[in-house]
C-alpha cells in the first residue's frame, strides 16, 4: 500500500516472522548463539522462553535457515495433542510413515531412523513450539525421547520453545528429570528504549529505505511506553504509523501521530487486556496525552512499593535490633556480675593465702628463706 511512496521493497513491520529482518538486540544474540552452541555439541535439552512476540520463532527460522545440510529437522508447531499424536507430528516431520502405526511402533521408527542418521552423521533436532501447551505427562515423555543415545552422544537434540508458563509447568515436582536435563536455558528479554530504535531503523533499511521516515524522540518514548519494547507490538504501531504519514503524505512522525494511532488501537485494553490505574494519569488537563506521564506513572508506582517495603523492613529491623540489642547486654551484664563474683572470690583467697604466708614468715623467718621444706612444715602444723 505505501512501499513505493516511501521506496521499500517489501514492508517493513510485517508481522510475519521473517528471519530477513531479525534484529540482534544483545538478548536475542545470546540466544542465537546458545542454540547454535547447544546444536553443534549436541548438548541434549535446550529451553528457550519469552513473552508473546519476543522473536522466539524468528530466531529459531534464522537458525534454521543457517545451519548445513547435516541438520535434519521436525518441527511440532500443534502442542494441544495427547501423546500418541505427538509422536506422529514429530516422526510425520522427519519424514517416517506414521499412517496405520501405534505409539510402539512409531516409537521404534523414530529410534531407527536416528541410528540411521546418527551412523551417516547427521543431526537430528527436535524443535517443539508453543510448548506452554503441553501438559507435565507430554513434557514427561518428551524427556523420554532423549533416552535414545549412542554409547556417547545424544542421537536427539529437543528445543523446547514457549512462553513464561512453560517455567512454571517445569518447576513442577514431576519434571525434576526434565529440568536436570536442560543443558541450555536461555529467555528473550524485551528491547531496551535504545534498541527499540535501533530496531525500527534497521526494520526500514533492510525494506530498502532506512530514511524513509524521521521518528521524532518524543514519539519514540511514546512508542516504547505502549509496546514495553517487544518487538511484535512495536511492529503494529510502526505499521500503522507508516499507513497514518503515507495518508498525510509526510515523512515525519511526530507524537501527535503516535498519540491517535495508540488511541485508535486501544492499546491498553487491546494488547495488555487490562484497563489499568495509569490511564486516567495519560492525559493532560486539555485532553492530550503526555508522552512521559504513563512511564513516569509506572516508574512511581514501583517507588511507592519499594518505600512501602522499605518501611515495613525497617520497622521489622529496628524492631528485631532493639530486641538483639538487649538480649546482648544482659548476656554482658550476666557474664560481668559472674566475673565479678569470680573476681571476688579469687581476690579473697589471694588476700587469705598472703596473711597466712605473712604469719608463716613472722614466725619462721629463717625456714622462709631457707625454701619451702620449712614453708611445708609451718603450714602442715
Amino acid at each position: 500500500m505505501y512501499e513505493s511512496f516511501f521506496g521499500f521493497s517489501v514492508k517493513p513491520f510485517d508481522l510475519v516472522p521473517n528471519p530477513d529482518f531479525l534484529y540482534l538486540s544483545k538478548s536475542h544474540k545470546r540466544a542465537l548463539t546458545y542454540l547454535d552452541y547447544g546444536i553443534r555439541e549436541r548438548v541434549g535439552f535446550i529451553l528457550l522462553t519469552g513473552e508473546v512476540g519476543s522473536g522466539k520463532t524468528t530466531i529459531i527460522r534464522d537458525m534454521l535457515k543457517k545451519h548445513h545440510e547435516q541438520v535434519v529437522i521436525s518441527k511440532v508447531f500443534n502442542t494441544r495433542v495427547n501423546s500418541e499424536q505427538l509422536i506422529a507430528l514429530i516422526n510425520d516431520d522427519f519424514g517416517i510413515p506414521v499412517v496405520g502405526k501405534d505409539k510402539t511402533a512409531m516409537l521404534r521408527d523414530l529410534n531407527d531412523f536416528l541410528v540411521e542418521q546418527y551412523a551417516v552423521g547427521n543431526f537430528p533436532v527436535l524443535i517443539i513450539d508453543e510448548a506452554q501447551n503441553l501438559t507435565s505427562r507430554l513434557l514427561e515423555e518428551i524427556r523420554m525421547l532423549s533416552n535414545l543415545e549412542s554409547d556417547n552422544s545424544k542421537l536427539l537434540q529437543i528445543i523446547l520453545v514457549g512462553q513464561p508458563e512453560l517455567r512454571r509447568t517445569m518447576g513442577s515436582p514431576s519434571l525434576r528429570q526434565l529440568r536436570q536435563r536442560i543443558s541450555i536455558n536461555c529467555h528473550l528479554q524485551p528491547l531496551t528504549r535504545q534498541e527499540m530504535e535501533h530496531y525500527i531503523r534497521h526494520r526500514l533499511q533492510v525494506a530498502g529505505n532506512r530514511e524513509a521516515v524521521t521518528f521524532a524522540d518524543v514519539a519514540l518514548d511514546l512508542i516504547y511506553a505502549n509496546s514495553k519494547g517487544v518487538p511484535r507490538l512495536v511492529n503494529i504501531i510502526c505499521d500503522f504509523l507508516l499507513i497514518s504519514a503515507f495518508a498525510e503524505e509526510s515523512r515525519q512522525v511526530d507524537v501527535e501521530m503516535v498519540r491517535d494511532v495508540v488511541g485508535d488501537l486501544d492499546f491498553d485494553r487491546h494488547f495488555w487486556g487490562s484497563d489499568s490505574p495509569e490511564d486516567a494519569l495519560q492525559r493532560k488537563p486539555d485532553g492530550k496525552e503526555n508522552s512521559y506521564t504513563l512511564e513516569i506513572a509506572q516508574a512511581l508506582q514501583r517507588v511507592t512499593s519499594r518505600l512501602d517495603g522499605m518501611e515495613r523492613e525497617a520497622r521489622h529491623l529496628s524492631e528485631s535490633i532493639v530486641k538483639e540489642f538487649g538480649q546482648k547486654i544482659t548476656e554482658l551484664q550476666n557474664a560481668f556480675m559472674f566475673h565479678v563474683k569470680e573476681t571476688d572470690s579469687a581476690i579473697t583467697t589471694l588476700s587469705s593465702k598472703i596473711d597466712r604466708v605473712k604469719g608463716l614468715r613472722d614466725d619462721d623467718p629463717e625456714g622462709i628463706r631457707n625454701g619451702k621444706s620449712g614453708l611445708v612444715r609451718k603450714v602442715g602444723s
